[in-house]
């Protein structure tokens, strides 16, 4: 099985990307690699400068991750800052904002970047639509989750094994390894050099 390293300090997203990624054929390891968060409007932007960033700084190649729910009657409000917003608000001032509010679709985002040093990076977007709950519901997941409603369950009422297949995460990481099988078909290609670095960032 290949080898692919993971840097980050959010550990939900570690257990989501082991178990997305393992039915890909890659074993994730942690690895600790922090960078500069960049302000701006697109996922993609965040994901390709942390991706570029962390490639240079480590000298090896480097996937990242960031995530994003957009809200549809918010004008896509928190989008990009939606790791800040649950920091600072969390998930019952957003249902609060969406108190009077009918039209309920946000989508889920994910946007993988990925850099070589010294060359430019790829991005893999992975959405899912759905609305938000009324209420929280649900003790999985993390984050959003338990607002985000898919079909008649919200994501912190899946299971891991059931919300991979269908999440906005698991989505954008399976174009990432389908991308990668297809650039280095021989197994061995990454086994002690990739990187999946998680942090601010479609092809």
């Amino acid at each position: 099985m290949r080898k692919i390293y993971f840097a980050t300090g959010n550990t939900h997203k570690l257990i989501e990307a082991r178990g997305i990624l393992k039915l890909e054929g890659y074993d994730v390891e942690l690895v600790d690699c922090p960078y500069p968060e960049l302000q701006a409007d697109e996922l993609e932007t965040i994901s390709a400068f942390g991706a570029r960033w962390c490639a240079n700084h480590l000298n090896k190649a480097v996937m990242v991750d960031d995530s994003g729910i957009f809200i549809e009657v918010l004008n896509g409000f928190p989008g990009p800052y939606s790791r800040y917003v649950e920091d600072h608000l969390g998930n019952r001032k957003i249902l609060k904002l969406m108190e009077a509010e009918q039209n309920r679709t946000a989508v889920f985002k994910t946007v993988v970047g990925f850099c070589e040093p010294g060359s430019e990076p790829y991005t893999f977007a992975g959405e899912v639509k759905g609305t938000i709950a009324f209420e929280e519901r649900g003790e999985h997941g993390f984050g959003y989750d338990p607002i985000f409603l898919y079909k008649e369950c919200t994501f912190g009422e899946l299971e891991e094994d059931e919300k991979n297949p269908v999440s906005h995460r698991g989505n954008a990481m399976r174009k990432f390894a389908i991308w990668l099988a297809k650039r280095n078909p021989d197994t061995t290609a990454f086994a002690s050099g990739t990187l999946i670095s998680t942090g601010n960032t479609s092809q």
